[in-house]
């Protein structure tokens, strides 16, 4: 449903994205991660046609972008970055504002509107100047407009930004009921949210796509992948940190005290070996007091941070 191909813009003589091509199908929630200033939000203005991309091409739903800007266009849902609204304008009269752009009137429009209010949890607000709502209602004005068409793709550019704890519950639950029918894209500095409702994700850093797979796929590039932690009381932390580190296929034993007087141990597996059933006969054969022990799938922020900080031969052996 969206197709990329060799991506290409340049401001003068800087480059923002540099050949990018992906592909997003039908029932495919793709998170777009990268650092600041890495060319997300540049990216996902040209798959809506807010800019024109240097070169390469853009379909969505077979229009392509710069050829069919208008078909393309009418299964796009957008919410850009800071979710840009008319401020003097109140939440109802903006939606109706939106739906009669888009093509609708009488009951469908009524219809619509009342759905999209429904879905963003707009109703105390719908009668106050946007002006004078919380970042977070803000958001979800952002939100409504972007789905009153029930469009086929949707791109969000950080939706969750500015909403507290319950909030971005909502609009996640909202992202996965919408999610098998549609394609959606969703740029993110949030990691967690990869794991709430992504089912691939993409990483760029100065322009450049560095990777492109599942959530699982990019947590087993981490070194804590498959790595055990062990909460232990003992009087000795250094010589059990030494004596976890003879355990078979344990390349590293990290140690941190926690404030109630126990240790947590980490044991970093070599190159993601599972490890931990040798920890746990270690511990039971040498009867350690073990408070608690836990497998840790991998950490989504340094995977992160070694991606996007790689340079010249490091990036290259990651892609």
């Amino acid at each position: 449903m969206i197709e990329v191909s060799n991506l290409r813009k340049e401001f003068g003589n800087f480059v923002a994205v540099d050949d990018i091509s992906l592909n997003v199908n039908q029932g495919e929630v793709l998170g777009f991660l990268g650092p600041n200033g890495a060319g997300k939000s540049t990216t996902m203005k040209m798959i809506t046609g807010f800019l024109a991309p240097t070169a390469g091409t853009i379909k969505v739903c077979g229009h392509d972008v710069a050829e069919d800007p208008i078909a393309a266009k009418t299964v796009i849902g957008y919410l850009p970055e800071g979710a840009p609204a008319y401020p003097d304008m109140k939440p109802l009269a903006f939606l109706n504002f939106i739906a009669e752009i888009r093509g609708f009137r009488g009951t469908d429009k009524q219809q619509r509107i009342d759905a999209a209010i429904d879905k963003t949890n707009l109703g105390s607000v719908i009668h106050k100047p946007i002006d004078t709502l919380s970042k977070g209602f803000k958001r979800r004005v952002g939100i409504a407009q972007a789905i009153l068409h029930d469009p086929k793709v949707l791109v969000m550019d950080e939706p969750t930004d500015g909403l507290d704890p319950n909030q971005k519950h909502e609009v996640r639950e909202l992202i996965r009921a919408m999610a098998q029918e549609k394609s959606i894209i969703i740029s993110t500095h949030i990691l967690e949210e990869v794991h709430a409702v992504c089912n691939r994700a993409i990483i760029i850093a100065q322009g450049r796509l560095l990777f492109n797979g599942t959530p699982v796929e990019l947590e087993t590039r981490s070194r804590y992948h498959n790595a055990v932690n062990m909460v232990l009381a003992t009087a000795k932390p250094g010589e059990t940190a030494n004596a976890l580190q003879s355990i078979a296929n344990v390349s590293q034993v990290e140690m941190h005290t926690l404030p109630d007087g126990l240790v947590r141990y980490t044991l970093l597996p070599d190159s993601g070996k599972s490890i931990i059933k040798e920890a746990s006969r270690y511990a039971l054969e040498h009867g350690l007091d073990i408070k608690e022990l836990g497998l840790e799938a991998g950490r989504l922020d340094e995977v992160f941070r070694t991606i996007t900080t790689a340079t010249g031969d490091q990036r290259e052996a990651l892609t």
